[in-house]
């Protein structure tokens, strides 16, 4: 039987489009240096790295070749290496990320560090200083956390990066005090987990761009800016677990979207202001672990509405049970009639236990002596002694007549 040619066309069209997807599917318009410094980083180039689908790098549109806009090297293998000929290769790059990727950190190519706006090294480079970090200068967000970065302070860092709209330094170890001259660009801060010192300035309130404060873990001392009320665009905020003393600031009350104010584990103290009661867009607050006083002065209705309420653990504060209800478990003292926080009831003593002792005991019980006791004894001494001299002395007299 002969076979029919136009079968034979028909498969041969088939087998050429199958080879030719295939081949397109492989293809990649990235500059050969680019792929080639991916390859020499371990990143899987088998898919098209421009591709949509390619979760770790993104490209530009440019001709003949794309080139990278953004790549995140995560979890690195042990045998990866940084390059200055990779790094060079890849300095179009304005977003770069490294995540659980503990690859020893070089100096970057001075054109990477140009281009680069957002730079992120979350447990990853192992170790990094201010000097290292200054080199970004161009960062518009900054991300360091869970690596040591040696440095004098935050400051020197700040300062020379100053296009910064969102920095986040955390877990760092870094020591120092807080800038007291800040970019007003800034809208979100994070220096918490470190072990920062010494009191907030009060130039800091000066941001009146900030939406996110967190400065919570670390050794911060005095008292909370009476100026924190300037902070008019702020949202959320965090100074939980320093050594911060006072009340809290009356111009608190005039940041009108405040959602997120975590006091907790400080020493502040005097009373809870009532004010806090009408923020209407408050949502979480905690003031647990203070030495704040009096009556708290929050109705069941703002308490409901809290998604989340600690003020637990502060001793001298108690709540009105004709208004509270002891259901809410406020961790907390209700109030006597005069304001103070009612003591608790002593433990009920179980006798049963003493009882018990004495039955697993095996030295005998101890002995109850029974008769007079010893002032009774002296008692009838001293009447005997007495009589006996009475008698004594008139046998005497009359012997003398």
């Amino acid at each position: 039987m002969v076979p029919n040619p136009s079968h034979f066309f028909l498969s041969f069209t088939l087998l050429l489009f199958l080879l030719s997807t295939k081949s397109s599917s492989q293809s990649t318009n990235l500059d050969p240096n680019q792929l080639k410094a991916l390859r020499s980083l371990s990143v899987p180039t088998g898919k098209d790295p421009c591709s949509p689908l390619h979760k770790i790098t993104t490209c530009d549109s440019s001709t003949p070749f794309h080139h990278l806009i953004s790549l995140k090297l995560i979890n690195c293998s042990s045998d990866v290496t940084l390059s200055q000929t990779s790094l060079k290769a890849l300095s179009t790059l304005q977003d770069l990320q490294f995540i659980n990727c503990p690859v020893s950190p070089i100096h970057f190519p001075s054109e990477l560090s140009s281009n680069l706006q957002s730079f992120t090294c979350i447990n990853s480079l192992k170790k990094l200083t201010s000097i290292w970090l200054i080199q970004l200068r161009n960062v518009v967000s900054l991300t360091v956390s869970h690596v040591n970065v040696s440095a004098s302070g935050p400051s020197i860092i700040l300062n020379s990066i100053k296009n910064l709209h969102t920095v986040t330094i955390s877990h760092a170890n870094l020591k120092g005090v807080l800038p007291t001259r800040w970019h007003m660009n800034l809208t979100y801060v994070d220096l918490s987990a470190n072990q920062l010192k010494g009191k907030i300035p009060s130039s800091l309130t000066e941001l009146e761009n900030l939406v996110h404060l967190n400065l919570s873990s670390n050794s911060l001392n005095g008292t909370i800016p009476n100026s924190f009320g300037n902070l008019l665009s702020l949202k959320n905020v965090s100074l939980a677990s320093n050594a911060l003393s006072g009340s809290i600031p009356k111009s608190i009350a005039a940041i009108p979207g405040l959602v997120h104010l975590d006091l907790g584990s400080n020493q502040l103290n005097g009373t809870v202001p009532k004010f806090i009661s009408d923020m209407k867009e408050l949502k979480y607050l905690n003031l647990e672990r203070n030495n704040f006083k009096g009556v708290l002065p929050f109705n069941a209705s703002f308490i409901k509405k809290l998604v989340v309420f600690k003020v637990g653990e502060n001793s001298n504060l108690c709540y009105n049970h004709s208004t509270l209800s002891s259901k809410l478990k406020l961790g907390i003292a209700p109030c006597d009639k005069h304001g103070l926080p009612l003591s608790p009831p002593p433990p009920k003593q179980d006798f049963s236990n003493d009882t018990k002792d004495y039955e697993d005991d095996d030295s005998p019980p101890p002995k109850h002596e029974h008769g007079p006791s010893r002032v009774v004894f002296g008692v009838a001494i001293g009447l005997s002694s007495i009589v006996f001299l009475i008698i004594f002395l008139v046998l005497l007299s009359k012997c003398c007549k």
